[in-house]
C-alpha cells in the first residue's frame, strides 16, 4: 500500500480510509452529499496525490505529446493545460490525462492514479523520438481547491493574481512560502478552484497554510466519492467506467479533444477520423431517471419493446438535482436526446429519459 504525504492529515480530520489504485485514500469526511454541496456552494479540499506526473523534455518533447496524445499541442502556448487522451493502436483509450506546457521542450502530464505504470510503459514503447521521459510521480503531491470560494481562500496565499489565471491555464510562483508550486485553474468538479502542484517535502506546510486561510468560509476536506459524484453531475468521463482500452474517443463523446487538423499525425489517427466520418454504432450519453431510483455501473438499457440497447458505466443519485443520474453507451438508433429508456434496476424496469450534458448547469 502507498500512502500520499496526507495521509495522517486524513486520519486527524476523521476520513473513512479505503484502497485506491494502490494507496490509501479517503472516500468521506462528513459523508458524499455534505461534501458535495459544500464544494458546489463553498470550498473544499481533495488529497489528489496519488495522480501520475510523467515530464516529457528535450528537443523531441513536441514531436512526442503531438504524437501520443490526441488534442493538438501545437496550439498550446507557455502556461496552458490541455485535456487530452492517449489513443491507443486498436481504438481504444489508454487514459485521459491533461498536458502541461510547462516551458519550451517541457510537458508535465498528468495521468490517471490506477494507470501510472500502464501509461509510462506504453509511452516508453512508443518513444522513437527519443524525448527524454521522466515518471515524476513518486516525487510529487497534488491538491485540488474546489469551488466558488477557492479564489478567496488561496489568493491569501500568494501573491500571484489567481484572477489571472483562466480556465485551463496555470502560473509557477511562490504559495505559503513556498517556492515553484504549479498553480493551475483545472480540476475535475465543474465547480471552479485550482489545483497545486508541489514537491512531497512542502506538502503538509501546503496543506495546513490552506486550511487556516479558509476558517472563515469553514473549509472541509473532501473524499473520492464526492469527487466522483460531482464529476459525474457535469458529465467528465471516469477512466475504467466511461472510457477504457475498447471505448474510442468518438464514441465517448470526445471528438472536441480528437483533433484532426493538418500535422497532427496521433496513433491510429486514422481509424477515429474513419470513425468521425463515418459514424459508430454506440455511443456514450447521459440519461436522467424518471422513475426513483439510482442506477449503478454495468446496469442494462432497454428501449420501450424490451430490447436490449446499452450498458450503463456511470450512475448515482445527483445530491444537487436529488435525482438517479447516469451515463450508458447507447446503440446506433436509440440514443437520440429526449429518448425514453428503460434502466434494468435489480428486476424492475424503471423509466429514464436521455439529456444533454452536463446534468448540472
Amino acid at each position: 500500500m502507498k500512502y500520499t504525504k496526507f495521509n495522517n492529515k486524513h486520519k486527524e480530520l476523521g476520513g473513512k480510509m479505503v484502497e485506491f489504485a494502490g494507496y490509501e485514500m479517503p472516500v468521506e469526511y462528513t459523508g458524499v452529499n455534505d461534501e458535495h454541496i459544500n464544494v458546489r456552494k463553498n470550498v473544499g479540499v481533495f488529497d489528489v496525490s496519488h495522480m501520475g506526473e510523467i515530464w516529457v523534455k528535450g528537443e523531441k518533447a513536441f514531436d512526442f505529446v503531438q504524437k501520443v496524445t490526441s488534442n493538438d499541442v501545437a496550439t498550446l502556448k507557455v502556461g496552458d493545460a490541455q485535456y487530452s487522451c492517449f489513443p491507443n493502436d486498436k481504438g481504444g483509450i489508454v487514459d485521459d490525462l491533461i498536458v502541461y506546457f510547462y516551458e519550451e521542450n517541457k510537458y508535465m502530464l498528468v495521468v490517471n492514479a490506477a494507470n501510472i505504470e500502464k501509461d509510462w510503459n506504453w509511452l516508453v514503447s512508443q518513444n522513437s523520438e527519443g524525448a527524454e521521459l521522466e515518471n515524476a510521480s513518486d516525487n510529487i503531491s497534488q491538491l485540488a481547491i474546489q469551488g466558488p470560494n477557492a479564489t478567496k481562500v488561496l489568493q491569501k496565499l500568494t501573491d500571484v493574481n489567481l484572477s489571472e489565471i483562466k480556465f485551463y491555464t496555470f502560473k509557477t510562483g511562490e504559495f505559503a512560502g513556498v517556492k515553484d508550486v504549479i498553480i493551475s485553474a483545472t480540476g475535475y468538479t465543474g465547480a471552479g478552484g485550482f489545483e497545486l502542484y508541489m514537491y512531497n517535502d512542502d506538502a503538509e506546510k501546503i496543506w495546513d497554510a490552506i486550511f487556516e486561510a479558509g476558517k472563515e468560509f469553514n473549509i472541509k476536506p473532501a473524499g473520492l466519492a464526492a469527487r466522483d459524484t460531482l464529476r459525474l453531475e457535469m458529465g467528465y468521463c471516469l477512466y475504467g467506467n466511461d472510457i477504457n482500452d475498447t471505448t474510442s474517443p468518438i464514441e465517448a463523446g470526445l471528438g472536441w479533444i480528437t483533433k484532426f487538423t493538418e500535422g497532427n499525425n496521433f496513433i491510429n489517427r486514422e481509424y477515429l477520423e474513419n470513425q468521425k466520418e463515418n459514424g459508430v454504432e454506440k455511443r456514450l450519453r447521459g440519461f436522467e431517471m424518471i422513475d426513483r431510483g439510482i442506477p449503478r455501473k454495468d446496469y442494462e438499457v432497454y428501449d420501450e419493446n424490451e430490447n436490449l440497447i446499452g450498458k450503463v458505466t456511470s450512475g448515482t443519485m445527483s445530491p444537487m438535482l436529488k435525482k438517479g443520474i447516469g451515463m450508458a453507451y447507447i446503440n446506433k438508433g436509440s440514443w437520440k436526446f429526449g429518448n425514453e429508456i428503460f434502466i434494468k434496476v435489480r428486476k424492475k424496469m424503471l423509466k429514464a429519459q436521455i439529456v444533454k450534458l452536463p446534468f448540472y448547469k
